[in-house]
């Protein structure tokens, strides 16, 4: 299923910024070079986590179980352009269903493995899915149990898989029954095809499906190659959740590309992520900016943690302090680079390579694609940015002044899934996509880089997480007793922010924070949505069109 318009196909190959290659063409490439090296690791928990022995995959191992599961997926009706949903923790098998659809030429949607029957009421319907992958439970919820009543509300009609110990609907049955089959996988995939619909949440309160094709996760992966170094003497350790261009931009088609190892971890365990470190000899990774920090602030933690391996580290989704990136560099050797992305594909690297200075490097990026700026890398070569006045829509070329950071280029989308009115407001007249995000240029005589200001859009994120508060407030504003609500973030040092609520309530009301909690689980929304306070007002701040102010919320939240 090709979204890309063909004049932007033939441009940009034409160009050299995309090269015309699947991701089964580069996984084929990989395992042939490096057969038997060790290729993909489960993290050590495994067992724990879905009851079953953790699985270490050599190249040639990875190959063969690409092939199995594909002919699993053919066997469960999956065919080119099917959609298989994936609702899994970060185990093995992720990678290889998105491997598997690669191979045959369907489509892979993951879904956050927190997602619970409101988000998947409105996903799957859109989806229509012939093939939905999970577990039989996880971290104590049945996700078999909310799948099989999905289907009984008719929500979803596809076949259903399962991974780990499950007592039914084994996809390991599955592949052993069908391993012999002599079927033939597609010869004439487009590289321009949907590969992957990965879901993001904004303004909006339903989750915004992105699909993003081969060509845009092979420049994804190059792109971070490039900047992080990566060859095959490489070990990644990824903590990211496989659904998102986190984990599949910046970990997995790097990995491909370079030959190297991927770790596997999840959920989120500082002492399993430290051992990791040690005894996988990792020498690139990823962590919020929160955990970097602490972990210079409380020294005893890594006291046994061997980093000799360690020499570049990567991370984002807040700022980066200063000293955290210095520190990590001048007593530790190891650089840490600084990310600004969104599954949409617009990102900028602030690596070693281009910011020399670790104080510069926790502040700015590079202004990528601008022209008559010259940068060591090629990749910035094969996008175009721009800052953008919302007020006048000016063009902001002088420093101090703000303006909404808009992406075009080799690895931005190309529109939403089914959403051709969202698709068309998400670009602006010369075909750039607009972030949300508030940068400025830096205030220093050269003028290269950009400085991130603020968000436009009134997103919440949780721990990297998007989190759109109009999908909160509907929700709040159900509960019998408030009469208005909204919710806005507040700082947090762990997780950057959490959701907090604000509310007006009806005459001679009261109303709890665990009271309102209670009610949003009962709508089985995911938990991670749930407002950590609640402040209650006699009115919402509104401005003169009536319109909420975000900003105001904020600052009544942190009360």
């Amino acid at each position: 299923m090709q979204i890309t318009p063909q004049s932007r196909v033939d441009a940009y190959r034409q160009k050299g910024w995309w090269r015309g290659v699947t991701v089964d063409r580069v996984f084929r490439d990989a395992a042939a070079r490096y057969g038997a090296s060790e290729a993909l690791i489960d993290p050590p928990n495994r067992e724990a986590l879905i009851g079953d022995a953790p699985q270490r995959l050599s190249y040639a191992d990875l190959d063969r179980r690409v092939d199995s599961m594909a002919k699993a997926f053919a066997h469960l009706g999956v065919v080119r352009d099917s959609v298989v949903a994936v609702q899994l923790p970060n185990i093995v098998e992720g990678v290889i269903a998105f491997l598997a659809c690669a191979r045959l030429g369907a489509i892979l949607s993951p879904l956050s493995a927190a997602f619970r029957h409101s988000e998947l009421r409105d996903i799957l319907p859109r989806l229509k899915p012939a093939l939905f992958i999970t577990v039989d439970a996880f971290h104590g919820f049945n996700h078999l149990e909310m799948i099989e009543a999905l289907k009984e509300e008719g929500v979803y009609d596809g076949e259903i898989a399962l991974v780990g110990a499950a007592p039914r609907f084994r996809l390991a049955d599955i592949e052993r029954a069908t391993a012999e089959d002599h079927g033939s996988f597609p010869e004439d995939l487009d590289p321009a095809a949907v590969l992957t619909i990965c879901w993001t949440s904004g303004t909006e309160a339903s989750p915004k499906g992105v699909p993003r094709h081969h060509d845009h996760w092979v420049v994804n992966g190059e792109a971070l190659q490039e900047a992080a170094e990566l060859t095959e003497n490489d070990t990644l350790l990824n903590p990211f959740p496989l659904i998102n261009i986190a984990a599949f931009g910046g970990m997995v088609m790097p990995w491909l590309l370079s030959g190297g190892r991927l770790v596997q971890h999840h959920p989120f365990d500082l002492p399993v992520f430290l051992q990791q470190l040690s005894s996988e000899k990792v020498t690139y990774t990823v962590a919020p900016p929160a955990i970097l920090t602490m972990l210079l602030k409380n020294e005893a933690l890594l006291e046994g943690v061997d980093l000799g391996s360690l020499r570049c580290l990567a991370s984002g989704s807040a700022p980066l302090p200063p000293f955290m990136v210095e520190t990590w560099q001048h007593k530790y050797g190891v650089p840490v680079m600084n990310i600004f992305g969104s599954n949409e594909g617009c990102s900028l690297f602030s690596s070693h390579l281009e910011v020399e200075d670790p104080t510069a490097r926790a502040k700015y990026f590079p202004r990528f694609g601008v022209d008559g700026m010259a940068w060591s890398t090629s990749f910035p070569g094969k996008i175009r940015t721009r800052l953008v006045d919302l007020e006048t829509g000016d063009d902001i070329t002088e420093p101090g002044r703000a303006g909404e950071l808009r992406i075009d280029g080799a690895m931005t989308f190309d529109g939403y899934w089914d959403d051709a009115d969202l698709s068309a407001r998400a670009f602006d007249g010369e075909g750039y996509f607009k972030t949300g995000d508030l940068f400025e240029i830096a205030d220093e005589p050269s003028r290269r880089y950009y400085q991130f200001v603020g968000r436009s859009k009134e997103i919440i994120i949780r721990g990297g997480v998007n989190i759109s508060p109009a999908e909160i407030d509907a929700l709040i504003e159900s509960h019998p007793k408030v009469s208005e609500a909204a919710c806005a973030g507040y700082p947090d040092s762990r997780l950057g922010e959490r959701v907090g609520a604000v509310v007006a309530l009806k005459p001679d009301e009261t109303l709890t924070l665990d009271e309102l909690t209670a009610f949003m689980r009962e709508a089985q929304i995911s938990v991670y949505k749930l407002p950590e306070k609640l402040q209650v007002v006699e009115s919402l701040p509104r401005n003169a069109l009536g319109k909420v102010v975000r900003r105001s919320l904020a600052d009544i939240v942190q009360k």
